[in-house]
């Protein structure tokens, strides 16, 4: 780790925006920490957004940044790796972002297993729109336009992950600073996809999924009878729908990353001599 690498060399010089007391706060300090941590530097890290209030996190985190549109950051990211495979890439969205019209780009990307990581700040609501139920919303979340809940079960984004073929699916809160450090800092050092669901907190429109609400139910599975590594154990703790867990829910140790499978090259950027020729006798012959 570099000795010369602070969290604060991070800290863009733009001012957040967030409703004071909003967990994304939290969030993006344990996302800089971590980068630190992990011997990384702006110049070699490349922070992908997408739409909604963790969209703005690029601005506020000096490193090389995307401010994709809704729900398209996983694959904007996913490129970005594979054209440059010595960057650091760090995908952010939230739960609207990532789970409703991104989700299709959620599951492939987690099959396809592209050494990055993906941080989704959620708080069980849209917060940019001004408090409409967003996919992990529970059943009977009552907001203006859904006066007597979406009257429809959440979207369980561990358990699509899980179901996708994960090899590293982890969940943290953002005001446990420490904690959620120390997890989104595995999930870079992962060998893989690293997804980190985080509850963070909306304190606007929310006043359900709560600072105190999650300090009083979360389980921290550091401290539980729980093996990551084992796959029904994971299974388990993510079907348990009575307990909000803290913690690495799932890794593969055995996890091979997208570009090191047999058969692809080492770096997807490099082309080799005549291609483009060729790409171009493939039009002429398709038309």
């Amino acid at each position: 780790m570099s000795s010369e690498i602070r969290f604060t060399d991070f800290k863009s010089d733009k001012q957040p925006t967030w409703c004071p007391g909003c967990g994304d706060f939290g969030t993006m300090n344990g996302m800089m920490k971590a980068l630190a941590n992990t011997g990384n530097s702006p110049d070699d890290t490349f922070v992908v957004a997408g739409i909604g209030c963790s969209g703005k996190i690029g601005t506020y985190m000096h490193s090389y940044a995307l401010h994709g549109v809704h729900g398209r950051a996983l694959p904007v990211g996913i490129g970005t790796k594979l054209a440059n495979p010595n960057l650091e890439v760090m995908v952010a969205g939230g739960d609207g972002d990532g789970y409703s019209i991104g989700a299709g780009h959620f599951i492939h990307a987690v099959r396809r297993n592209v050494d990055m990581t993906y941080v989704v700040m959620d708080n069980r609501i849209y917060g940019l729109t001004k408090g409409q139920a967003s996919p992990t919303s529970r059943e009977e979340f009552e907001t203006a336009t859904t006066p007597e809940g979406p009257k429809q079960p959440p979207v369980n984004p561990l358990a699509l992950a899980l179901a996708a073929g994960g090899t590293f699916i982890a969940q943290s809160f953002s005001s446990d600073s420490q904690r959620h450090t120390e997890i989104v800092k595995q999930a870079i050092e992962h060998d893989g996809f690293g997804f980190v669901n985080v509850y963070s907190p909306c304190v606007t429109f929310n006043d359900v999924d709560t600072y105190d609400y999650f300090r009083d139910t979360i389980v921290d599975l550091s401290e539980a009878d729980h093996d990551p590594t084992d796959y029904d154990d994971a299974k388990s703790a993510i079907l348990d729908a009575d307990k909000e867990y803290q913690g690495v829910i799932y890794q593969d140790e055995g996890s091979v990353p997208f570009d090191e499978r047999e058969g692809l090259t080492d770096s997807m950027a490099d082309i080799p001599e005549g291609a483009p020729e060729d790409a171009m006798d493939l039009v002429r012959e398709f038309y």
